[in-house]
């Protein structure tokens, strides 16, 4: 990360690390924090919860990175730092309610189909300014980047033209002026990736293999 930073003439300070964290127990994530992680990312709410319940997450922020599924808001506010995985109008509804309820406001990032994958979370990039309009009026909501999971390629540098997009599409956002809205996250690139992404303008990865090992399905 810090290389692929400085090759880039950027200070490696400025990057945060996700460890994505699904499918390794609790003991790896404690483990993963001693060593210094940014942050935790879960992909599944069961297992979110049942890692919260041993103890995993002390002493690190906890993001949900997986795709949102609106049954499981509920158990997701106010639980995570960060919700990373935001896509609709819907969603960013369900969760200023909850949050509301709770008294708390909840930060998120808004999720870009930057490939426009059929089937794949993520708002289309031509209706991300709409849904940041919405979420900017919603109360308990804090919009705080963007993130992105561009289309699988077997060489990492392909990736490279899907980071490019969303680096403008966040200069872009960030150059509009919404309500309760802050670029200060643009959260993309993966193990074999990570280096494309911090090259075309990441500052948030989220990294699991290269950190935990292969998942054991």
């Amino acid at each position: 990360m810090a290389e692929a930073a400085v090759r880039s003439g950027r200070d490696p300070k400025e990057i945060r690390l996700v460890a994505a964290a699904k499918m390794h127990d609790a003991a790896a994530v404690r483990e993963a924090i001693a060593a210094g992680v940014d942050a935790v990312g879960e992909n599944r709410v069961q297992e979110l919860l049942e890692k919260r319940a041993q103890g995993a997450y002390a002493g690190a922020p906890l993001h949900f990175i997986g795709t949102l599924q609106t049954n499981k808001i509920r158990q997701l506010v106010g639980v995570c730092d960060m919700i990373e995985s935001v896509d609709s109008e819907r969603q960013i509804e369900m969760i200023g309610k909850r949050a509301g309820a709770l008294g708390i406001v909840q930060d998120v990032l808004i999720e870009v189909n930057i490939g426009r994958e059929p089937g794949k979370s993520g708002v289309a990039p031509e209706a991300l300014d709409e849904l940041l309009a919405k979420a900017g009026e919603t109360p308990g909501v804090r919009v705080l980047g963007l993130m992105a999971i561009p289309p699988f390629t077997a060489n990492p540098a392909d990736s490279r033209p899907y980071f490019d997009a969303m680096y403008q599409l966040f200069i872009d956002m960030s150059a509009k002026k919404y309500d309760n809205i802050f670029m200060h996250f643009l959260s993309m690139g993966m193990s074999d990736s990570f280096s494309e992404a911090i090259k075309a303008g990441a500052n948030m990865v989220r990294i699991g293999t290269a950190i935990f090992g292969a998942r054991r399905y």
